[in-house]
């Protein structure tokens, strides 16, 4: 793999992101509730972020590996997305963002598992790694929030 075609990756993997964070601010426009408006605010930031990261991934000029989240809670597995609505809960909101997490990790998972380059392989599951981390931190915060009973 040439680092033309990394960086085609890395690019559709910034797109990627910028999609997510005009969900998560079309999301906190949307919601009437303060906290979740800020939730989802946050959420957009958090994008944003990760937008940076792979920018500067982008313009480094190098092809690496940056993420290596392995742990994974399948939480989201577990929960079906609910709908977006000005109503929502904040577990809701929570198992709603863990979601779109866990699609972005499977649709990296997925592309890496199609692709016959194994640097590619490799890239693929890198953004699957990045995607999972986010998920994680969803998840976490959907356990704290939707079942306080545990603690």
């Amino acid at each position: 793999m040439n680092l033309s075609e990394y960086k085609d990756i890395i690019k559709q993997a910034i797109a990627n992101e910028v999609e997510a964070r005009k969900f998560y601010e079309d999301a906190s426009n949307t919601l009437k509730d303060p906290y979740l408006k800020k939730l989802f605010a946050s959420l957009a930031e958090e994008e944003k972020k990760h937008r940076d990261i792979l920018t500067k991934i982008y313009t480094s000029d190098t092809v690496e590996t940056y993420f290596s989240e392995t742990r994974d809670y399948k939480v989201a597995e577990t929960v079906d997305a609910p709908e977006l609505s000005m109503d929502m809960k904040p577990a809701d909101a929570f198992a709603l963002a863990m979601k779109k997490e866990e699609e972005a990790m499977k649709q990296y998972t997925e592309m890496a598992n199609l692709c016959d380059d194994a640097e590619k392989r490799k890239i693929f599951l890198d953004l699957a790694a990045m995607e999972r981390d986010h998920k994680l931190k969803m998840e976490s915060a959907f356990v704290d929030i939707g079942y306080p009973e545990v603690w």
